[in-house]
């Protein structure tokens, strides 16, 4: 019996979302293909007939992970009824709950030192991804793209150390911190 029209796609989405969840968790080296089709519920053998390699996969998740962080974004500033909506996305983004759900959080503080090792193809498409996010906070905080970037940088930057230390305390001041200076950046 043939499968339903779209199952290929279906299928192919499972194991793009589910590379994303894993990738922003583990990283990309420490995590398997046979795990990546395990955590979507399918055997490894069918992974090269979706994908040419792990390099392809790494690529569409970034993808995948960039439109979702955007949406989530997008929601937290649709959700300001106070202040501009750039800093409901703030809050959200230097939020505790960003910090510890890894696996649904934004790529770009979970593989950007793992990335500037990749293929080119792989850069290419994080360095569009990229653009995606400058642009989306640019506009925004209705700003111009390098201060958006300066932006960026910091919620980035603030992230990937609120997640490296282990004292709790050290790692809420600096998410606290880090979206006091966002916030000005974006009145400067």
């Amino acid at each position: 019996m043939p499968y339903p029209e779209g199952h290929k796609l279906k299928v192919r989405g499972k194991i793009i979302e589910s590379a994303a969840q894993a990738f922003r968790t583990h990283g990309i080296r420490d995590i398997s293909v046979p795990n990546i089709m395990k955590g979507a519920g399918l055997t490894h053998g069918g992974f090269y007939s979706h994908f040419d390699n792990k390099e392809q996969l790494v690529a569409e998740a970034c993808r995948y992970a960039i439109n979702d962080t955007i949406a989530l974004l997008q929601e937290a500033a649709g959700q300001e009824q106070q202040g501009p909506g750039i800093h409901a996305v703030i809050d959200y983004y230097l939020s505790q709950e960003h910090r510890d759900i890894t696996e649904l959080g934004c790529i770009l503080p979970a593989l950007s030192a793992e990335i500037s090792r990749s293929s080119d193809e792989v850069r290419q498409v994080f360095t569009r991804e990229l653009e995606r996010m400058i642009e989306f906070i640019s506009l925004t905080a209705g700003i111009d793209k390098d201060k958006g970037g300066v932006v960026l940088s910091t919620l980035v930057g603030t992230l990937v150390l609120a997640r490296s230390v282990n004292d709790p305390v050290l790692s809420d001041s600096l998410l606290s911190s880090g979206k006091q200076q966002a916030k000005a950046l974006i009145s400067a």
